[in-house]
């Protein structure tokens, strides 16, 4: 019982004296064993969801070197002997990297929330901080669109590429054209007369739409309808169908041209437009009408 003792307090004494270090030393321990429980099932469903296997490599080399940087500066606030200096410094200084490395942090965690949520793919047409494009590249700080538009007016690819940074996607609101079907909803509005025939009008209309859309007609089983509302100068005719985002200006022009065509070859529908008509009325001449007010001249 005495050689126990002995040994026992020959442990306190060395823990006393060393206590920097085991604080130092546990430390380590911690963070590497909290480092492999994280990073392993994290690789693991990166490599099965992130769009390159460059983002992972770079994202798990900074992932690594964030842990060994707060590995070595507990360390060495460990080395002060006090716990409660130890977890002040630590909040302290936390506060102030994350704050010099807020836009980068940023990035990298709006990156992370684009590999877990998935909000859009790469090939998916989005709009994001104003800008409308098909996501051709996402990496750990940037979103590289094609943008569609910009440079002409409709929904055409302009060759034209913007980088939209990760951070931003925190506070900006995003379209996906394909967040769950690469079809949408479109229309094609045109304007006839009152006295044209509105029931011709629809059928050659959702008759246009259903040639044009064929293919995907069979794809989504929706057929092309219409709707109808008053307008000025006639009634307004919406033609509605779905339609491929990506494609979306072709499939317009070609339902455009064929409806087109279908209202100026019938007999009985007319295009309405704003005009005025004059009508001219011939008055009766005055010495027809007597003094009396009943026709017979005066003697």
């Amino acid at each position: 019982m005495d050689l126990w003792d002995q040994v026992v307090g020959m442990v306190v004494e060395f823990a006393q004296a060393h206590r920097s270090g085991l604080i130092s030393l546990a430390t380590i321990l911690a963070l590497a064993v909290l480092y492999r429980v994280i990073t392993r099932p994290l690789r693991r469903y990166m490599v099965r969801h992130a769009h390159k296997p460059e983002n992972i490599q770079n994202f798990l080399l900074v992932w690594r070197y964030a842990w060994l940087g707060a590995g070595l500066v507990l360390v060495i606030i460990a080395l002060s002997g006090s716990l409660a200096s130890l977890g002040l410094s630590a909040a302290f200084l936390g506060m102030i990297i994350g704050w010099s490395l807020q836009a980068p942090v940023t990035g990298m965690a709006a990156w992370l929330m684009i590999i877990l949520k998935r909000p859009f793919r790469i090939g998916d047409r989005i709009i994001v901080a104003g800008v409308t494009g098909d996501v051709q590249d996402i990496n750990l700080t940037h979103i590289v669109l094609n943008q569609v538009g910009g440079t002409i007016s409709g929904e055409e690819r302009s060759g034209r590429g913007v980088l939209v940074p990760n951070a931003a996607l925190f506070s900006q609101t995003i379209y996906n054209y394909n967040f769950e079907t690469c079809y949408l909803l479109d229309e094609v509005a045109v304007l006839i007369t009152y006295e044209s025939d509105l029931a011709e009008a629809e059928r050659m209309a959702t008759e246009a739409a259903r040639q044009a859309t064929g293919q995907i007609v069979r794809e989504t089983a929706q057929q092309p309808f219409t709707r109808v509302e008053f307008a000025d100068s006639g009634v307004r005719v919406r033609l509605r169908y779905q339609t491929l985002a990506t494609d979306r200006q072709r499939i317009t022009s070609e339902i455009t041209r064929a409806v087109h065509q279908a209202f100026r070859a019938h007999p009985h529908v007319e295009f309405a437009y704003p005009h005025m008509e004059l009508l001219y009325r011939q008055k009766e001449p005055e010495d027809s009408i007597g003094p009396s007010g009943d026709g017979a001249p005066e003697s």
